[in-house]
């Protein structure tokens, strides 16, 4: 580690794996309650455990890719963080409001918490994944401003680097696009519109510049590859991602009331997102298979290759199955999307968050060349068990949203009603479910990974950087001395 204020990402990403362990949890109660329908009634309603799991979701994401800014910007500026104690100070704003959302969502109704947190002076409660209480609306916007403030001060003083401008543009479009959460217009309509250009232009816009700059820094840091290689693969992918993603936000504007030229547009560009998605996988092979040198975390160098190849399935493949108007006025709202949602989120987002950690946690550990053998066993153990059983959570959503579409939708006449679809889709939701535990069987594993084989851990000063490290950042800023990077 090559600067002390790089520690601060450390308990971002505790507290990050803290909060994935909960989403997991309530995602298996969530399984039940589509089986037995009054599963905790009325201690955690389906609504509830619903909202708890999706929120969850979104704020581990958030701390995880903080933490990962506060570790890699330093870095690749090669300097100290702007301001660590506001890092920590954040940090505990943002755990705090997180937490007593959490709560409140679990122990109040919500009808009464949007009483107790004055909604009404600005209603903004009551939106799917915008279901925030407007007070912790406003403190994750405060929080945001005072992280891009400190990344931003750490770039303006330090080297800039393609990855840097990536990352922070990717930070600054995340906050800008948050602040129409606090619009929430009566007509329902205008509603929706804008309500995507917070959800779709997070996950199918700025949040892929993150990704695919940590990705980068992963890359350059495990294989030793020329930076400039990196970089030209990185503007080409997020250039496609950006063209692509904005336009194709129109395939969610199918069936809300705008005009029908998005029909047409939805459907074109969104047919091309699985583009940068497959030269994202092309671009992590290619650069692992150059690589200069062999990194002693292999299981960093799994993770960043797992990433690339999840994301294009998710994100591209299932994105693309039912992106199509033609195909999407009958799968529109099925278990078909939830089946992209899951893969998209896990393969693009969860994956690059635990990537990060797991080149990074040991690095802050005093283990520069990664965890002990046993324990990247264990921990590449978790990787394939996780991957193996979404991809079997995917399929099993697949195949219900497909009989789903069957039963309910496709029939002119004697279709379903929406509950004796559901009732007929029960033993899918098992197998779902079976795979849930799989999974959260795959997360114990990579939590436990961090605790194998301590006493075999080498105690490193804090700022030593290892040769293979140096080594890169001087054949990546080339025979000067860097200020001109």
């Amino acid at each position: 580690m090559k600067f002390e204020s790089q520690r601060v990402a450390k308990p971002y990403f505790i507290f990050a794996l803290m909060l994935f362990v909960g989403q997991i949890l309530f995602g298996l109660v969530l399984g039940l309650q589509y089986i037995v329908g009054d599963f905790l009634f009325p201690y955690i309603p389906f609504n509830v455990a619903r909202m708890v799991h999706t929120n969850l979701l979104i704020v581990w994401l958030l701390f995880g890719f903080m933490g990962a800014s506060y570790y890699l910007v330093p870095e690749e500026c090669d300097t100290e963080l702007h301001s660590p104690w506001l890092a920590k100070a954040m940090f505990w704003v943002f755990a705090a409001a997180g937490v007593m959302t959490i709560l409140g969502y679990l122990l109040v109704p919500y009808s009464e918490l949007a009483e107790l947190t004055m909604n009404h002076l600005l209603p903004t409660m009551g939106r799917e994944f915008l279901e925030q209480p407007t007070i912790t609306k406003i403190g994750i916007v405060i929080v945001c401003l005072a992280f891009i403030y400190n990344i931003g001060m750490t770039v303006l003083k330090g080297r800039k680097t393609v990855i840097n401008m990536v990352l922070i543009t990717g930070l600054i479009g995340l906050a800008v696009f948050f602040l129409f959460s606090f619009y929430n217009p009566k007509n329902l309509v205008l509603d929706k519109f804008f309500w995507w250009w917070v959800v779709h232009l997070w996950v199918e816009g700025v949040w892929e510049l993150i990704l695919g700059a940590i990705l980068a820094f992963v890359l350059i840091k495990v294989t030793g590859v020329d930076r400039e290689v990196i970089e030209k693969w990185l503007y080409v992918i997020i250039a496609l991602a950006l063209i692509s993603g904005l336009i194709g936000m129109g395939h969610h504007y199918f069936w809300i009331g705008p005009g029908p030229y998005w029909l047409w547009l939805g459907s074109i560009f969104s047919a091309l997102e699985p583009v940068p998605f497959f030269m994202m996988v092309l671009f992590a092979f290619r650069v692992v298979s150059q690589r200069r040198h062999q990194h002693g975390n292999r299981v960093a160098t799994l993770w960043a290759l797992g990433t690339a190849v999840m994301a294009f399935l998710g994100a591209g493949v299932w994105g693309f199955i039912h992106t199509l108007a033609p195909v999407n006025y009958y799968t529109h709202g099925s278990q078909i999307t939830a089946a992209h949602g899951h893969l998209a989120f896990f393969g693009a987002y969860a994956m690059i968050v635990m990537c990060i950690i797991s080149y990074a946690m040991p690095i802050m550990r005093g283990r520069p060349q990664g965890n002990p053998a046993v324990a990247q066993k264990l921990e590449t153990f978790a990787f394939w068990t996780m991957c193996l059983s979404m991809l079997g959570i995917t399929l099993a959503l697949t195949v219900a949203g497909a009989w789903q579409v069957a039963l309910q939708r496709l029939p002119e006449t004697g279709a379903l009603s929406f509950m004796n679809t559901q009732a007929k889709l029960i033993p899918v939701f098992w197998v779902r479910e079976a795979f849930g535990v799989v999974f959260a069987t795959g997360l114990v594993a990579y939590l436990a990974s961090f605790f194998v084989g301590q006493k075999a851990a080498v105690t490193t000063p804090a700022v030593e950087t290892t040769a293979t490290e140096a080594e890169t950042e001087i054949k990546a800023q080339g025979a000067c001395c860097g200020s001109c990077n």
